[in-house]
């Protein structure tokens, strides 16, 4: 076999063996192990940051962030994961989340995520479904088109999607505002004890 033939044929070797590659955490970069209720294992880049505010509130910075300071924290790049105290006061007006509306524990404007001199508006729902959450488990799915407005008029200042997994079973429920790159596999790759 010529050199050109066997150069030829490692490289369809290497791209058949990436296309063959199944992602999850034994194929990907090196992770952090973060445990959570019900036996819920997820494997997270090293490079994320976990805080944890009480039993139900866990925060995972996955960039830039100046003030991690729980639900809300304006311009922290970051996701959530909450539990039954954060869900039993979910719904706008601090009722139950049901994930019939989106995750909004509050009665007034928020901040938006992204800029802090804006408010947010959650809502309307742009995909409904289920996602797999680790072998076994399936997440009612919800994303909601969302958009940061000025607090002096209204006008729209820029959009965002608040993707939302809720395993009511184990009273877990992903909370994302950032589009997390990653963060999909990331729950779907994840162990149950």
């Amino acid at each position: 076999m010529s050199r050109r033939s066997l150069a030829v044929a490692a490289a369809s070797a290497a791209a058949l063996a990436a296309v063959l590659a199944v992602p999850g955490p034994a194929s990907a970069a090196p992770a952090q192990q973060l445990k959570l209720r019900g036996g819920l294992t997820l494997y997270i880049p090293i490079e994320w940051v976990v805080h944890h505010q009480g039993a139900d509130y866990v925060q995972v910075v996955t960039g830039k962030c100046a003030k991690p300071q729980g639900w809300g924290s304006p311009e922290c790049d970051a996701f959530y994961i909450l539990g039954p105290g954060a869900i039993k006061r979910g719904a706008e007006g601090f009722g139950p989340y049901t994930g019939k509306d989106p995750y909004y524990p509050a009665s007034d404007v928020q901040p938006c995520p992204f800029n802090r001199k804006w408010g947010e508006v959650v809502g309307p729902q742009v995909t409904r479904g289920y996602r797999q959450v680790g072998p076994g488990h399936k997440a009612a799915y919800n994303a909601w088109r969302a958009k940061c407005v000025s607090y002096s008029g209204g006008g729209v200042k820029g959009t965002f999607t608040q993707r939302e997994w809720y395993l009511p079973k184990s009273r877990i429920l992903v909370v994302d505002q950032w589009n997390t790159p990653g963060l999909t596999d990331t729950l779907k790759y994840a162990d149950w004890t």
